[in-house]
C-alpha cells in the first residue's frame, strides 16, 4: 500500500459531545458496502480492534 492510500484511510477520533468520540468512514468503503446515512451498524471489540458490521435484518 502506498503512502497516499494509507493516509487516505487514516482517521482521527473526534469529540461528539461531552463523553462520546466518533470517527468517519471513507466514502469509497461506504459505497462498496452499500451503506447509507443513519443506517444501523453493530460494533464489536475483538482484542485491540473494532469490527463494524451491518445491522442484522430479520
Amino acid at each position: 500500500m502506498n503512502r497516499k492510500s494509507s493516509e487516505k484511510n487514516t482517521r482521527k477520533l473526534v469529540r461528539m459531545g461531552k463523553i462520546s468520540l466518533g470517527l468517519t468512514i471513507p466514502k469509497d468503503i461506504l459505497l462498496e458496502l452499500g451503506w447509507k446515512e443513519k443506517q444501523k451498524v453493530v460494533v464489536k471489540k475483538r482484542g485491540k480492534s473494532l469490527i463494524i458490521e451491518d445491522w442484522p435484518q430479520k
